[in-house]
């Protein structure tokens, strides 16, 4: 007899669902660890990154989303890229008091006790940010949630005909997971709307990789750590 998946989620929303929860728990875990401990807090992210990987290559036949057939041709790529660096534009400038949910803090400090930077761990932070960040988070905020609350059959729903209700619920959603709630909303907005205007989840990843390998950039450059 076959049982039911825990919450009733279906195994395809679970493979979306699974690397992002698993993702935050571990960061959960990284921001209870004591500074100044056995372990460093700061490489906790690298072993988040080691462990979601290794979680998404398990599902990966699962996301028919990110299939070869479904990869963008040039022209979506690059309006893709443009409106990656457009969000990213935003995103550094939407920092304002009244624009945070909650107080910004430099959370990852990539600095060594000679006031050094740690490229070691700046490179891990990247990669982790602009690679692995973008595919775990759309499939779940774009993949699976959009979708999800147009209808629980959510594999069925062409994402080109996503309505205004589900768009505005999940961006909403995903920008409680950001300080910069302003900022996350812009985001949000403009990734869907490319998912939706192109059918190809790939666009969306590529936008948020851009906007993310970018903010990385800025961030070590200016030193506004509480950007990252």
């Amino acid at each position: 007899m076959k049982t039911a998946p825990p919450l009733g989620l279906s195994s395809a929303a679970l493979a979306r669902s699974i690397p992002f929860v698993l993702f935050m728990g571990l960061l959960a875990l990284r921001g209870a660890l004591p500074a100044g401990g056995a372990l460093d807090p700061r490489w906790v992210y690298g072993l988040s990154v080691a462990i979601v990987g290794g979680v998404l290559f398990w599902f990966w036949k699962d996301y028919g989303e990110l299939a070869r057939q479904n990869r963008p041709n040039a022209r979506q790529t690059l309006w893709s890229v443009g409106i990656g660096v457009a969000v990213f534009g935003l995103w550094i400038h939407l920092d304002a008091p009244w624009m945070q949910l909650g107080e910004a803090t430099a959370s990852f400090v990539p600095v060594n006790d000679q006031g050094q930077l740690d490229w070691p761990l700046i490179v891990l932070r990247w990669i982790g940010a602009a690679l692995l960040v973008p595919v775990m988070e759309e499939l779940f905020w774009r993949g699976f949630l959009m979708r999800w609350i147009e209808s629980p059959q959510f594999e069925t729903v062409d994402p080109q005909r996503v309505g205004l209700k589900a768009i505005a619920l999940s961006t909403f959603v995903f920008m409680l997971a950001h300080t910069l709630w302003l900022a996350a909303i812009v985001a949000g907005l403009a990734y869907a709307w490319l998912y939706v205007r192109t059918g190809r989840l790939w666009c969306a990843v590529i936008a948020h990789a851009v906007t993310n390998g970018l903010l990385g950039i800025w961030v070590v450059h200016s030193g506004q750590w509480q950007f990252w």
